[in-house]
């Protein structure tokens, strides 16, 4: 997290920037932390060509990318083309997205029948002990948990 609080620009990376609890913004919300996801794929990508392996997963929902560009299927595979120019002519990276064209609620079923544990999972955006349920990211949870019909395992501070 040092280097993301030090490039700051985020309500997930600047304690100065309030967290939105009121809904879903217009547009490029505050908790976008810039180039977010094309740090953690340089990274991977390094990582990967080092050990020779040939895929990259990553956990994007498109759901989301219409306040986070970096959520978007286009984006990651214009990041898929470009590691793959950047990399040595052997290395040839393929980026899955496994999640990219689902809703929240089938996300939560598919984790259901891959038995994952969900109860060791996150998402909020203003705690780390116990969930706030109030943030975009908690609502956003829920929501998918209640569409899907099943309770979510986390405790909330606010139900």
């Amino acid at each position: 997290m040092g280097f993301f609080k030090e490039l700051g620009a985020s309500a997930l990376t600047d304690k100065s920037i309030d967290v939105p609890t009121g809904g879903v913004e217009e547009g490029v919300p505050v908790t976008y932390v810039p180039f977010r996801n094309g740090i953690f794929l340089s990274m991977a990508a390094a990582i990967a060509e080092k050990e020779g392996a040939e895929v990259i997963c990553i956990g994007v929902v498109e759901e989301d990318s219409s306040g986070y560009p970096d959520c978007r299927e286009s984006y990651i595979k214009s990041m898929q083309e470009s590691i793959n120019l950047g990399t040595k002519d052997s290395t040839h990276i393929t980026i899955e997205m496994p999640l990219v064209h689902l809703q929240k609620s089938e996300i939560v079923l598919e984790a259901i029948a891959h038995h994952v544990p969900l109860a060791l999972t996150w998402s909020c955006y203003q705690n780390e002990d116990q969930a706030c349920g109030v943030c975009d990211s908690c609502r956003l949870r829920l929501n998918g948990f209640e569409l899907a019909g099943v309770k979510d395992p986390i405790d909330y501070m606010v139900d």
